[in-house]
Order: structure tokens, then C-alpha cells, then sequence
């Protein structure tokens, strides 16, 4: 598997930097494009990423501007859906790893489509059972992007209502993991618009470290809702994020090296915090009786788009 770049301290950027350049020059990156007729990009690091951005954009955008659950799916023949998810698994985004180390000083949950909201707080509280420590607080973090009619059936099926967005997701899979009614906290802004308006909720758990449920603004209200590197962004402002602090990320597997780079961006080059990401286990008991979608080789390729750009914004920061 392709190792991921490493959060270092910003006097020491080339260390990660390096990382980017390992794993974007990676044999299955490189035979991911040529399978795609393409010829690799020439020029430094930035040159190559911004190539590769390009390519990507014609051959792997299948969003186009929307949200994930209405990209198109793109008729590949087998071949190339073979060596598309070949690729995704030597590039870390099929097979889930466990936390590298015992001990964090946070666990921050991203937020997601409404059956991954129920998967990764379920995947969280399991490291927790199974001895993970956190000194800090359990962090869910999400937005107020409205749930769509299949998400709330989705929901539905598994015994969770009343949620008109994502942030009630993650509240309600806070509630119903733990059990517990209310939070003990809450704070906000209510500004009448969702890409403007914040919530904070904070639950009191016997056992358990603090579990904040977050909703974050957008930092572009006026063009988009607020996204992942927001929440983090978002999330920062709201602890006391110290250099030195380990924060573990739980998304699913998939969403690893884009959102892994995302949380590089946001949190270790503004805050010299170290961040691991890892992908929701899916053969553990909570989580395995959970729903979850199909992955088909398109959303392997869109991610991968997602990886290389996330990676480019990355080096941008540090260059």
C-alpha cells in the first residue's frame, strides 16, 4: 500500500512534501493514467499535480458540480474496472487500517452521507470499547446540508428519525450509540442561512471522553455549503489545538488520502499537531450491521480525483 504523507512541523514541509511526490509518481497512479490513455505530466512536483488535475477532470470528474450520491456512473469495460480498483486498493482507499498509536489527544469523526454519520460514530465508539485513549474530546463534525429523500429512508431503515440534515445525522448516531438523550452543552448561530449558521453540542458521557457534535459554516457562503476542510477548519477554533497533539481522523477508506491531506492543510500546517486517518473497519460487529452503498469502480476514480487535488492544495499551502 502506498504510504500516505506525514504531518511534520511547517520548518520541516519538505518531509511532507516528499510524501505528496511518493505517493502521486506511485506505480499505480502512474498505470491508473496510462490506462486511461494518458501521458504522465513533466515539470517539478506542482507541474505534475497540476497535469494531473487536469487529466483527472476529463477522465474521473463524474460530479460535475454535484453532490456525490448523483455522479454518473461511467460504463467501463472490465479490464479497466479491474485495474481501477487494483489501483484504489494500492493507493489506501479499499482496505481499512487500525489507529497507529494507543493514545490520542483528540478522535474527530467527519461527517458524511447519512448512513456513514451512523458508520463512523459506530466505528469511533468501538475503538473507544476496545482501549483507544483520548485525552482531548470525541469531535463529530459535519454542516447543515439538507438530507436527501433516500438518506432519511436510509435512516429510517435503521431506526433513526426526525433528521432534515447532516448535522442531525451525526447528532442522532451520537444519541443512538451512546445512549444518552440530550446534550449537556449547546452554543450556536442561527443566521438564517445554512451556509452562514453554526451549532455546537456537547455530550457528557460516564466513561468516555467528551463527544462535541460540530456544524460548521461555510467559508465561501455564498457560493457552496461548507465542506470537509471547513469542519476541520471549523473545529479548530472551537479547542485548544496545542504542536505536538496527535489527532485521529475517522472517515471511511475511501475518502482517506483526500481527506487525510485535508486535515495536513488545516490542521498540522497552521497548528504542528500530528494527524492520522483511518477508514472505518467495516467487519466490526456495530458497523457491519449498519448500511452501506456499493462501491463501483467510478466512485474509486472520482476519489482518486479528489486525492490528487486535495494533494495539490496541500502543496500550494506548504510551497
Amino acid at each position: 500500500m502506498v504510504a500516505l504523507p506525514r504531518a511534520v512541523r511547517t520548518a520541516d514541509a519538505g518531509t511532507t512534501v516528499a510524501g505528496i511526490g511518493d505517493w502521486v509518481d506511485s506505480a499505480p497512479l502512474r498505470d491508473l493514467v496510462a490506462c486511461f490513455g494518458g501521458r504522465w505530466p513533466t515539470g517539478d512536483l506542482g507541474a505534475v499535480l497540476a497535469g494531473l488535475d487536469e487529466f483527472s477532470a476529463r477522465h474521473w470528474d463524474f460530479r460535475a458540480g454535484r453532490e456525490r450520491p448523483d455522479a454518473r456512473e461511467p460504463d467501463l469495460d472490465p479490464v479497466t474496472a479491474g485495474r481501477a480498483r487494483a489501483a484504489a486498493i494500492a493507493l489506501g482507499m479499499v482496505r481499512p487500517l487500525p489507529p497507529a498509536r494507543p493514545r490520542y489527544a483528540h478522535l474527530v469523526v467527519l461527517g458524511g452521507l447519512a448512513h456513514a454519520c451512523l458508520r463512523r460514530v459506530a466505528y469511533a465508539a468501538d475503538l473507544l470499547r476496545r482501549g483507544l485513549r483520548v485525552t482531548g474530546e470525541l469531535a463529530v463534525l459535519g454542516s447543515y446540508r439538507p438530507l436527501s429523500d433516500v438518506e432519511r429512508r436510509t435512516l429510517a431503515e435503521a431506526g433513526v428519525t426526525g433528521c432534515d440534515t447532516e448535522v442531525d445525522a451525526l447528532d442522532a448516531a451520537v444519541r443512538w450509540t451512546f445512549d444518552v438523550a440530550g446534550p449537556d452543552a449547546e452554543d450556536g448561530l442561527d443566521a438564517g442561512h445554512p451556509h452562514h449558521s453554526w451549532s455546537s453540542r456537547t455530550y457528557r458521557i460516564s466513561g468516555r471522553p467528551p463527544v462535541r457534535v460540530l456544524a460548521a459554516p461555510s467559508s465561501e457562503p455564498e457560493r457552496r455549503r461548507a465542506h470537509t476542510a471547513d469542519t476541520q477548519r471549523f473545529w479548530a477554533g472551537h479547542v485548544d489545538l496545542a504542536g505536538g497533539d496527535q489527532v485521529l481522523l475517522v472517515t471511511a477508506p475511501i475518502y482517506v488520502p483526500f481527506q487525510h491531506c485535508d486535515a495536513l492543510r488545516t490542521l498540522a500546517v497552521p497548528h504542528g499537531c500530528g494527524v492520522d486517518t483511518v477508514g472505518v473497519d467495516p467487519t466490526r460487529p456495530d458497523v457491519a450491521r449498519l448500511p452501506e452503498p456499493t462501491l463501483t469502480p467510478g466512485r474509486y476514480l472520482q476519489e482518486t480525483r479528489s486525492a490528487i487535488r486535495s494533494m495539490r492544495t496541500l502543496h500550494t499551502a506548504l510551497a
